[in-house]
């Protein structure tokens, strides 16, 4: 990732407008920063959260509440707890999220 012509900066992610996506069960909020080509997004998961799609973008996901299911499409199960992050490249390995309690999440992208 190159990261170029960013500013210092702070983000009080409270006053981000907050975006809703539904998934095939339960909703996503996002709070999203775009710099230049870069995404950088706070996401709740609501509990019973399913993603309504495999995705293929790369990200470097940190959980920072709650407890995150990532499935990938190969059948693999990843459980992420607060604390703990994954990264994966653009159209490397297609994943989808859930979360039976709910996630909060910092994801960068």
């Amino acid at each position: 990732m190159q990261m170029s012509d960013i500013p210092f900066g702070v983000t009080d992610w409270s006053q981000i407008e907050r975006t809703e996506h539904k998934g095939d069960s339960g909703m996503a909020y996002w709070r999203t920063r775009k710099f230049g080509p870069i995404r950088v997004r706070m996401v709740e998961y609501t509990p019973g959260y399913l993603a309504d799609h495999w995705c293929v973008k790369g990200h470097v996901l940190l959980c920072t509440a709650g407890e995150l299911h990532t499935e990938l499409e190969d059948g693999r199960t990843f459980l992420l707890k607060a604390g703990m992050s994954y990264q994966v490249a653009d159209d490397a390995e297609p994943h989808r999220s859930s979360t039976a309690t709910g996630a909060t999440l910092f994801i960068v992208d």
